[in-house]
């Protein structure tokens, strides 16, 4: 089924959730009810009245007591004046009606037999026949029209499928998500936390959290040095008038309130990019130093609303791995294939091997969205295009998706549970070098202006590790996991060459414990496996000689995480096998 017959067939589900609703609590009253990626929702008013996902049933049962009756939607144009008279108990559907009206549009009526709606969405011929198979999810709490000046309202998530067999599938993925939540997994294994009293959006790394993140960002630092990146390290705070040069004062509406420092007025950094402008332009450029690649991985601050906050998905500090690279015009599509290509390294290093790129573009409707002349867009919309074709990937132009500065290419991913996630972002900019007036003297000796690529790999490293983290389900591999080797002493007397085999493999750079709790064997495996821990070495009677003790003469029983007993390994064997793990990435 295609994308559009899918979201009628949802969106249909959505006017019978409606109907169900107001049927069971008489006086409820609903507002929008869109098809969204992996469903639907219903948002309502329900006054006074509480509900809860225990009440999810009992609406299920009503949808598919009222389904049978439903045979087709008839539709019907009013006026603004009879709408109001058809919906007058409904404000939200005068509302919208009001809104529809001045904007032009034609206002439509649609019925499946016994439930009167106002909309303009698209809907299933058949909807007794076609909506059979559908699910109700959750329920959850959103500002009317998303405005946090506008009533809360009841925002109960569905879904629906043309089959049985897609329907059953779906929901088993959505099982294995829950398990894998990362807020669930980050509690177990201790990884990051927020504080109420630092604040929402404000995540917290503990010791292990901290670890492999930093693991993760000094290994991209490395990868991208090896192509010649330049790393830099610029405040968290800047002037404003900064960001009014740039234009994110004017265009960008995720800003936190200015603050006041002597006589000037100083905001914290949404974006790095003015920074970087500043150390390309400290001094004159040769067309020799280009393409110049500033890099850094520094932490920005954006206002995001209250109820759109998510564990590491959406935070409001966020440290971005980002590169500014100033390039000629001629190597362009040289400069994206170079990006491009150390995107997809990246990606297969951490095993998502499924991605397509979105090229986003301007909306051809509303010029004024954006900066600058339309012919440097015209070059820069071009260029992104031919880099893409160049590549064996699949592709799409998406209109309205560019930012107010230039076009981009978005790459999006799928984990493995085959959801998909938008990470790197590539964009073309030839605002900017006009806006801080950047130039570089060419061969000729005359002057001339970069372009800019913004170029953000994983995008915001916070929730690349929140992805990671459902990714792989907490289960790491070996070069990123926390702990590398949890050493478990059978007994007492096997303590003393845990702590010997612990302290040698640790001057060797792995990550080893030693679980030397008063417990059983079986506990202290079980305790391992449940914090993901890639490798186990038991030690017993059999492993070590007790005269003569060091690290050469002690053997471990080593066991992997899924179970499996690898066998019995010396020291030399073991950090040959552990060291192996880590520098394939396996």
């Amino acid at each position: 089924m295609d994308n559009k017959l899918l979201d009628n067939l949802r969106h249909s589900c959505a006017h019978l959730l409606a109907k169900s609703v107001k049927d069971l609590w008489p006086g409820t009253h609903n507002g929008i009810g869109p098809s969204i990626e992996n469903g639907f929702y219903q948002d309502f008013d329900f006054g006074e009245t509480k509900i809860s996902e225990s009440d999810l049933p009992k609406i299920e049962e009503k949808m598919r007591q009222i389904l049978p009756m439903w045979k087709s939607f008839t539709y019907n144009e009013v006026t603004l004046a009879e709408a109001k008279k058809l919906f007058k108990e409904n404000p939200y559907k005068i509302e919208m009606a009001e809104e529809f009206a001045k904007g032009g549009k034609k206002l439509m009526t649609n019925n499946p037999g016994n439930f009167l709606d106002l909309c303009k969405m698209g809907h299933v011929e058949h909807p007794d026949k076609e909506l059979t198979h559908f699910k109700l999810l959750s329920v959850a709490g959103a500002y009317w029209r998303g405005s946090e000046k506008n009533k809360m309202l009841t925002r109960i998530y569905g879904t629906c499928f043309p089959t049985a067999k897609e329907l059953e599938d779906f929901l088993l993925r959505q099982d294995e998500a829950k398990k894998r939540d990362h807020k669930k997994i980050s509690k177990e294994l201790e990884l990051f936390l927020i504080s109420p009293s630092v604040g929402s959006g404000f995540p917290l790394y503990m010791p292990k959290g901290a670890l492999l993140k930093r693991l993760l960002e000094n290994w991209l630092i490395e990868e991208k040095e090896k192509r010649g990146f330049q790393f830099v390290w610029t405040p968290h705070i800047g002037k404003s008038d900064l960001y009014k040069q740039s234009g994110h004062w004017q265009k960008f509406d995720a800003m936190f309130n200015p603050m006041k420092v002597d006589d000037d007025e100083y905001v914290l950094k949404p974006m790095n990019c003015p920074h970087h402008f500043q150390i390309f332009n400290v001094r004159p450029r040769s067309y020799r130093e280009l393409p110049l690649y500033l890099a850094e991985n520094a932490t920005v601050y954006r206002y995001e609303k209250a109820g759109e906050l998510n564990g590491l998905f959406r935070v409001r500090a966020l440290t971005q791995d980002d590169t500014h690279a100033f390039v000629r015009d001629q190597d362009i599509s040289a400069e994206i294939q170079k990006v491009i290509d150390l995107t997809f390294h990246v990606y297969e290093t951490f095993g998502f091997k499924n991605y397509k790129a979105r090229i986003s573009v301007r909306d051809p409707k509303n010029p004024d969205k954006y900066l600058g002349e339309v012919k440097n867009w015209d070059r820069a919309e071009k260029a992104l295009v031919d880099a893409m074709k160049s590549q064996d990937v699949e592709y799409f132009v998406a209109e309205g998706e560019a930012a107010f500065y230039g076009p981009k290419i978005d790459v999006m991913v799928k984990d493995s549970l085959g959801r998909e996630w938008q990470l790197t972002t590539v964009q073309l900019d030839f605002v900017q070098p006009e806006n801080f007036d950047m130039k570089y003297i060419n061969e000729n000796g005359k002057e001339e202006r970069p372009a800019v690529l913004h170029v953000a790999i994983l995008g915001s490293v916070d929730r690349f590790f929140g992805i990671l983290i459902e990714h792989f389900a907490g289960a790491f591999p070996v070069w990123l996991a926390p702990v590398q080797l949890t050493l478990i002493p059978i007994a007492d007397r096997h303590q003393k060459a845990a702590n010997i085999l612990r302290d040698e493999l640790k001057t060797q750079r792995i990550r080893v414990d030693v679980d030397d709790r008063q417990e059983s064997m079986q506990s202290k495996i079980r305790q391992a496996t449940l914090q993901k821990v890639p490798f186990l070495g038991i030690i017993g009677d059999k492993e070590i000689t007790l005269d003569n003790l060091n690290y050469k003469n002690i053997n471990v029983n080593l066991r992997s995480r899924d179970g499996k007993n690898l066998g019995v390994y010396n020291f030399d064997k073991l950090l040959s096998f552990l060291k192996l793990e880590i520098d394939n990435k396996n």
